[in-house]
């Protein structure tokens, strides 16, 4: 299992955390996301490494901004 944080702005509520743990989700190889809302962090655990630009990708798409990469 590998589990990487990544910072993502735009966030407000728990809409917002629904709308990027979804998409993340999408993502094959995903196994778990963790919002924090006010800390503006993603965890995302996953059975295989993860491409930046692929969680880049659907945090766009869930409409909001990736600006730090996995850690």
């Amino acid at each position: 299992m590998t589990e990487s944080t990544y910072t993502v702005t735009g966030m407000a509520c728990g809409h917002c955390a629904k709308s990027v743990t979804e998409e993340l989700e999408r993502i094959a190889g995903v196994t778990t996301v963790t919002v924090d809302v006010d800390g503006g962090t993603v965890v995302v655990t996953s059975d295989r490494d993860l491409k930046t630009a692929d969680v880049r990708a659907a945090v766009e798409d869930a409409g909001y901004e990736l600006t730090t990469e996995g850690t």
